[in-house]
């Protein structure tokens, strides 16, 4: 694990007691369908669904492979898609590099970025596709709904097992002001310390 991404993920256990009662009850709902599945045996699929597949679907998808890699939790693989084709915002991958991770854009308009955690593991390729996207399960899969847009215009996501609607406040409204890289900062570190809670459960 890169060293200051390390350093960031050792802080990720104080942050879970800033997460809501509610947050936690729905993060443990999550949590406890993926042990069961895990306990039958069975490869747990999660597809993390927002409209553009640009800002909380890719933080959302790379924590949880990050952190399942992390902490030693075999069987799961995260993927992330929309309802619709843009690109991975680089203002979201600005704030995954100030986490601790390298990241190259290979340009293009959308491009396939190249996102390191770990000098022995491959890096992580993220982009923009819609959730049916080829590259990710066709069926068995967990719908995780990760803003509200997507989640009311996808009340059934075929092939889905389960859904779960797990909305955040979009980083976009911080663009272009001074506020941006830290909402930005903000809303990964709020994404990490959930997925780290979600997959703590299944320890």
């Amino acid at each position: 694990m890169k060293k200051e991404l390390q350093v960031y993920i050792n802080e990720l256990e104080k942050e879970t007691d800033n997460i809501s009662p509610d947050r936690k009850k729905k993060l443990r709902e999550l949590s406890e369908y993926m042990a069961k599945k895990r306990r039958s045996g069975d490869t747990v699929s999660l597809i993390y669904i927002c409209t553009h597949n640009s800002r909380r679907s890719h933080l959302c998808q790379i924590w949880t492979a990050v952190l399942a890699d992390y902490l030693e939790l075999k069987g799961i693989e995260s993927y992330s898609g929309g309802t619709k084709v843009t690109a991975l915002n680089p203002r979201a991958a600005d704030a995954l590099k100030r986490a601790g991770f390298s990241v190259e854009n290979p340009g293009g308009d959308n491009p396939h970025y190249r996102l390191y955690y770990d000098e022995d593991k491959d890096p992580l390729i993220c982009y923009s596709k819609t959730f049916d996207n080829q590259s990710n399960p066709d069926r068995d899969f967990i719908a995780v709904m990760t803003c509200t847009d997507a989640d009311e215009a996808c009340p059934i996501v075929p092939g889905a097992a389960w859904r779960i609607s797990l909305p955040y406040k979009d980083p976009k409204v911080a663009d272009g002001t001074p506020q941006e890289s830290e909402t930005y900062d903000q809303r990964c570190l709020q994404i990490a310390s959930e997925m780290y809670y979600m997959l703590k459960g299944l320890k």
